[in-house]
């Protein structure tokens, strides 16, 4: 018979929870080390905690998202964790309903549509180049602001002309939502949602306020009657074979692109401005491509620039926004030689997939190129795959590109970065983000160039 992965030493009680405290990235990187390709690790005490096998591999991340995927459903506690917070949206649900919804939601996340976007990203780009004018020689928490990008983006482009209404309580209540459902996943054993612990009256608490927030806005809208561009608009405007998505179900569809729309590409494009400002080399190849443009890209210029797509596609390799993507497995199954049993969870690492050195030579170095055409040609596709593989590719893959070159060209144009020796420290949680913020010098061009 197939053995099973081998499996992380850890206490008898706790298993690997004490290794937690480090990080699970970093422990992630030592499983590897020490273990290989495949391996398990057991959170809390043996038969109630939980075991997660660890996928580190392309050929293994393809079988789970792609050749073998009705094999393995988003049926773990973290998306179970997700869907009780936010609703059963395009990224936590399955079969039918998951069709069924990403026939409403293609046609929003065209070419063309994301292009028709692209003034909504320049805008606020150039709201924060405003914002910046007066810190020149200062140093910015560049996390901080990018997130503020990235929501203020991300609302314009959901909620249009409610955007006001919307933004201060998203900015209020989100981060919190997400910690305290980040914090129920790793849970190493499962609690009733019903039970009165501070964790779950936090996520109660902020899903009644999101929730109240998207019901009100709908009701108002379909009170009016008004046809709105704006993404919320268009949700309540499609059809599929004469029928329409419910209340619920837009409610669900709206609370996942702010979850998946806003953290994910801010993180990308902080962790973009660290390296630029720690790579001079690489930040003046980058400036010297955008400053012939005459201001912030259009969609059209920003799909041009070629050199500022490698940097963004370099650093999503080194910080993919999704470092690890869970699920269980149905049946009994094989994955690089080892035995995967019926009901395992099982996690594909990205995080670890990006930095293995049999695809990636010297993989913690930053370098662009190795996203050259030719490159990215003759590699395993999923050697890179931050935006997932298989059917439940993000949808959002070109948005999230689009607008992290809008906003890396309109930035990198107007100011120069400047990065801290120190490597700064990245944190698991719903999704990827600095532990620490991400503070970094910032200084105007034309101060640069006199």
């Amino acid at each position: 018979m197939i053995d099973r992965p081998p499996v992380a030493p850890g206490s008898f009680l706790a298993g690997s929870l004490p290794d937690l405290r480090g990080g699970f990235l970093p422990l992630s990187e030592r499983l590897f080390r020490d273990h290989g390709d495949v391996v398990r690790m057991r959170l809390g005490p043996p038969r109630l905690g939980r075991e997660i096998t660890l996928i580190f591999t392309p050929e293994g991340a393809r079988h789970v998202l792609a050749a073998n995927q009705a094999n393995y459903r988003k049926d773990n506690v973290n998306y179970g964790e997700v869907r009780y917070a936010i609703g059963d949206g395009l990224l936590t649900s399955q079969d039918e309903t998951w069709q069924r919804q990403k026939r409403f939601l293609q046609p929003l996340f065209t070419h063309r549509r994301v292009a028709g976007y692209a003034a909504t990203f320049g805008a606020e780009t150039d709201r924060m180049v405003a914002e910046w004018q007066g810190a020149a020689g200062e140093i910015v928490d560049v996390h901080e602001a990018m997130t503020r990008l990235t929501l203020r983006i991300v609302c314009r482009v959901l909620f249009g002309n409610d955007v006001d209404v919307a933004l201060p309580v998203i900015q209020r209540w989100f981060d919190p939502l997400s910690d305290a459902v980040r914090r129920r996943a790793f849970m190493p054993v499962r609690i009733p949602h019903s039970w009165p612990v501070p964790v779950n009256r936090l996520i109660h608490r902020g899903q009644a306020v999101m929730f109240g927030l998207c019901d009100d806005i709908i009701a108002a809208r379909r009170a009016s009657g008004q046809v709105s561009e704006d993404m919320l608009g268009l949700l309540l405007d499609a059809r599929d074979d004469g029928k329409s998505l419910s209340d619920a179900e837009i409610r669900a569809q709206v609370l996942v692109f702010l979850l998946a729309g806003h953290e994910t590409t801010a993180t990308a494009l902080t962790s973009a401005i660290y390296r630029l400002g720690a790579h001079p080399e690489v930040q003046e190849r980058l400036r010297a491509e955008v400053a012939g443009l005459p201001g912030t890209p259009t969609a059209e210029q920003a799909l041009g620039l070629s050199y500022t797509m490698r940097v963004l596609k370099e650093t999503l390799r080194l910080y993919p926004s999704a470092p690890n993507m869970g699920r269980r497995a149905v049946a009994d199954d094989e994955i690089g030689g080892y035995r995967i049993t019926a009901g395992s969870d099982v996690l594909v690492s990205p995080w670890m997939v990006h930095r293995h050195p049999a695809h990636w030579p010297e993989p913690l170095r930053f370098d662009p190129e190795r996203f050259t055409p030719e490159e990215e040609k003759a590699r395993d596709r999923y050697a890179w795959f931050p935006f997932g593989g298989g059917p439940h590719t993000c949808i959002g893959m070109h948005f999230s590109l689009l607008e992290g070159a809008v906003a890396l060209a309109g930035l990198a144009r107007r100011f120069a970065f400047e990065s801290p020796a120190e490597q700064p420290r990245y944190e698991s949680q719903v999704t990827l983000r600095p532990a620490d913020g991400m503070p970094v010098r910032i200084t105007h061009r034309e101060a640069v160039t006199r």
